[in-house]
């Protein structure tokens, strides 16, 4: 990392550090959450700043901000409900008198069918997008190292990335509905 990028990134931790902690503070709900979520946005701008200028750093700082403090509400809602209706042999509770494993063979059955349709739709895109896709979303790979892997801006891979994810969209939709009707 250059100096001058260090600089950037040690000049925005000063003159936004303070105010953004407070920002995610009034959104979470305690102080280890909000500093996790801090530090996750100043690694992202660590991450960004090396593979594409930030213009207006004070905006795109309060979005990533927002972003993760939607993430790690969606994850504690995932958690919650996992611990609320899970008993210790990992089965989920329905009632009293009724008890469903999570590996039960039709969810088995369910999860093969979705992974079987979700290669499917791959293969039909374009090799580049496919790439960036599994990339990204399988191999959880961020951006700036697959551009310094592919040699394309980050900005090209996150368009095709979109592109794919439309696609995906459009392909798994008629499982979807076929699955919600039975």
């Amino acid at each position: 990392m250059t100096e001058e990028k260090q600089s950037k990134i040690l000049t925005s931790i000063k003159s936004y550090g303070k105010e953004l902690l407070g920002f995610i503070r009034k959104r979470v709900n305690n102080e280890a959450d909000a500093e996790d979520i801090l530090q996750d946005v100043w690694y992202q701008l660590s991450a960004v700043v090396n593979s594409q200028p930030v213009e207006q750093i004070s905006a795109w700082l309060y979005r990533v901000a927002k972003n993760k403090i939607i993430d790690k509400h969606r994850k504690k809602k995932e958690v919650a409900w996992d611990a609320d209706l899970a008993d210790e042999d990992n089965n989920t509770k329905i009632g009293d008198d009724q008890l469903i494993t999570k590996e039960s063979p039709e969810t088995v059955y369910y999860d093969r069918l979705v992974w079987k349709q979700l290669f499917i739709a791959l293969e039909e895109l374009p090799a580049k997008q496919r790439d960036v896709f599994i990339w990204h979303e399988l191999d959880n790979i961020p951006f700036a190292e697959i551009s310094k892997l592919t040699g394309e801006p980050v900005n090209k891979l996150v368009l095709r990335k979109h592109y794919a994810v439309l696609h995906l969209r459009k392909q798994l939709n008629v499982l979807y509905k076929e699955l919600i009707d039975k």
